[in-house]
């Protein structure tokens, strides 16, 4: 259940709130339907609820605010936009990540494809579907974790009918199976035929709080849908008619041979027809829209009226008719269809061939006595059986066509049909199947946002291009500095010339780090439950410990490029390892791993990749001189000797020549560049940890 209360949003300068006092609830087991124009705030309604905007009130899911909900996954999901995912991820790649980051199985995104119908696009990348198959997505996601609530904005638009109808089957079976499921919608017709209960948004405001039923009955109102190639002819009649009789009826030309007709019904309509002899292919009662629609049919231009046939013309005319066996019933061009009391069409009248009195007449009877349940012999013919001896037709004669014949097992036509009469209880479609519902949970790991890292920097291709770039750069710096000659030994097989605030390898691995954090920002995979991306420190250490070992990788990599390179074209007398190859190694990784920490932290600081590069670059340009003017001298030579006056005051032996390595690390810092990184890395660790303190407080 879902309880909003005083949803307001913050005012933007001079104009009204998007958003003003909005409170409603939405129980389990319905499907509610939030209403209104383009501009009346439903988005922000739901980025209010989902704690996506900041504004004032607050909503309960089942009992809780989002923020004191542990797993919001597994409570909520929600459907925004487009799936927020790396346009270079594969389908099955970005279910997978998610599903680490959830604490779920691998094989629960295999489970979700193939309920979702998304199995043949699995290795397809985001940026390659399709609105329908983007949507599915997005679905998957939402039900990835199996929550209990949905949240959807806007889900069907832009969808094709058979796509709509799938998503709200699938709408309707997750509520039936006792969760709760909120959407948005610009259709009335829309959310009469789907939700349970709708509530109507205007300029912010919440105006009605409906059921379906009512909603139907005060919102849209009837109308009769006419189908015939005599269009214009047949609207002129009704005018003509109308103003004689004085009735108010309204007539609107859906395009091609299509009618609405607000104010009248089947049987005036088709008396009118009868009369002058125009052939009727659909007369059908519908629930039309009052106000203007947003998926509304371009105005057509009406083509020239005919005029009216000679009696020779329309004996002919009826002759001909008469032999024909059917007058196929067809759904309309607009889908235009209401569901009274939930999500159920409204019936149509069967069509009548307006080819004798008999027919006529008959029409005028069934019209006038309202929809009627279909014959033995339809229910039949829908069910894939032949029809039973004995069993009449609904009108019958001589020269007379069958209102409706379909052919033996047409399977379309009769589930359309079926689709087009009420329906009972009994009698609905059978809903589209849900993912298997998750019995057991694995428990909370510390290797869940690690997992979910590890996924995310391997699924997509940036990775491996930016460390085949940093690697050919490197060895190409290196060759030509040993081309130039005046390069000392450890810069030139780190391909480090002087000229260059950092080396290839620490500038690669910077913008490794920076991706890291700028990715969920720029493609948010797991904003959609909390907006922005959850700065938990979980979360960090697992990037802090990828975008080390990742360093580590490249150094070690660029280095041996270097040493290669330098074999290949100057000879074994360029590759002589340095008498102090342990300080200087030392010195190299805390480099290259430093870089990409900052990296990483000021990307997660300032939400931006190029924020991150920039952090890096910044270190050797703007910290290293600030750091040489505060000490004011050679800070290595203070460090000569910590580690002897450290294990005189210990009065202890270090092991395994430990003062050695204590020495490579405390020259390390002493360095200037190590010194200002240091002081990097601190500052942006406590801008991070302050923003995620702050981001808590509620």
């Amino acid at each position: 259940m879902i309880q909003a209360i005083g949803l307001t949003s913050n005012p933007r300068k001079e104009l009204p709130p998007a958003v003003d006092d909005v409170s409603f609830e939405a129980h389990s087991g319905r499907v509610t339907a939030l209403l209104g124009t383009p501009g009346a705030g439903k988005s922000t309604a739901l980025k209010l609820m989902l704690e996506l905007q900041r504004g004032r009130g607050i909503t309960y899911f089942r009992g809780r605010p989002l923020h004191r909900i542990a797993h919001p996954t597994r409570e909520v999901g929600v459907l925004l936009g487009e799936v927020p995912g790396h346009p270079a991820r594969t389908v099955r790649g970005h279910l997978r990540m998610l599903c680490a980051a959830a604490g779920l199985p691998a094989r629960r995104a295999d489970e979700v494809l193939e309920v979702m119908g998304l199995v043949s696009l699995r290795e397809a990348r985001l940026n390659t579907l399709s609105r329908g198959m983007d949507r599915r997505l997005g679905l998957a996601c939402a039900l990835l974790s199996d929550p209990h609530t949905l949240v959807l904005d806007d889900p069907a638009d832009g969808l094709a009918v058979r796509e709509g109808r799938w998503l709200h089957g699938i709408m309707r079976a997750h509520a039936d199976q006792g969760g709760t499921v909120l959407f948005t919608t610009g259709d009335p017709k829309e959310a009469a035929r789907t939700a349970d209960r709708v509530l109507t948004l205007d300029q912010g405001r919440l105006v009605a709080d409906q059921e379906a039923a009512d909603f139907s009955r005060t919102r849209l109102r009837p109308r009769v849908a006419v189908r015939t190639p005599h269009a214009a002819r047949l609207d002129a009649l009704l005018t003509k008619e109308a103003r004689t009789a004085r009735r108010s009826v309204e007539i609107v030309r859906e395009g091609g041979n299509r009618l609405s007709v607000y104010g009248s019904t089947c049987a005036e309509i088709g008396e009118t027809a009868f009369r002058h002899s125009i052939l009727v292919h659909q007369l059908a009662d519908e629930i039309g829209d009052m106000g203007p629609s947003v998926r509304s049919l371009p105005p057509v231009a009406p083509p020239p009226v005919e005029e009216a046939p000679t009696e020779a013309e329309s004996a002919h005319g009826s002759a001909q008719e008469a032999q024909r066996p059917v007058a196929e019933t067809r759904v309309p061009a607009d889908g235009a269809q209401a569901a009274v009391g939930g999500s159920r069409a409204v019936s149509e009248e069967p069509q009548v061939a307006a080819a004798g009195p008999r027919a006529a007449s008959a029409a005028s009877q069934m019209a006038a006595a309202g929809p009627r349940p279909a014959s033995e012999e339809f229910q039949a013919t829908a069910a894939g059986r032949a029809p039973s001896e004995g069993s009449q037709p609904a009108i019958a004669g001589p020269r007379t066509p069958a209102v409706y014949a379909p052919e033996v097992n047409s399977a379309p036509r009769a589930k359309a049909a079926l689709r087009d009469r009420p329906a009972q209880p009994s009698e609905r479609e059978p809903l589209p199947p849900l993912p298997p519902p998750i019995t057991v949970r694995a428990a909370r790991s510390p290797l869940r946002p690690l997992r979910y890292e590890l996924r995310r920097a391997t699924g997509v291709g940036t990775a491996y291009v930016t460390a085949a770039a940093v690697l050919v750069a490197s060895a190409l710096m290196a060759a030509l500095l040993a081309r130039i000659g005046h390069t000392p030994q450890p810069r030139l097989l780190a391909a480090w010339p002087r000229a260059l605030p950092l080396p290839p390898a620490a500038i690669g691995a910077g913008l490794l780090g920076a991706i890291a954090f700028g990715d969920e920002f720029r493609h948010p995979a797991l904003a959609a439950d909390r907006g922005t991306v959850p700065r938990r420190l979980g979360l960090l250490a697992a990037k802090l410990l990828v975008a080390a070992a990742t360093a580590l990788l490249l150094a070690f990599l660029a280095v041996g490029c270097d040493l290669e390179v330098l074999y290949l074209v100057y000879g074994p007398e360029l590759i002589e390892v340095p008498a102090d190859w342990l300080s200087l190694g030392a010195s190299w990784i805390g480099l290259v791993v430093g870089c990409a920490w900052a990296g990483v932290l000021a990307a997660g600081v300032f939400r931006s990749t190029s924020a991150g590069l920039a952090a890096v670059v910044a270190v050797p340009l703007l910290v290293v001189p600030l750091v040489q003017k505060v000490l004011e001298g050679p800070a290595v030579r203070n460090a000569v000797g910590f580690p002897m006056r450290l294990r005189e005051l210990a009065l202890m032996q270090w092991p395994f020549g430990g003062e050695r390595y204590l020495e490579a690390v405390a020259r390390v810092i002493a360095q200037p560049v190590g010194g200002a990184l240091l002081l990097s890395l601190t500052a942006l660790l406590g801008a991070y940890l302050l923003t995620n303190l702050r981001g808590r407080v509620r």
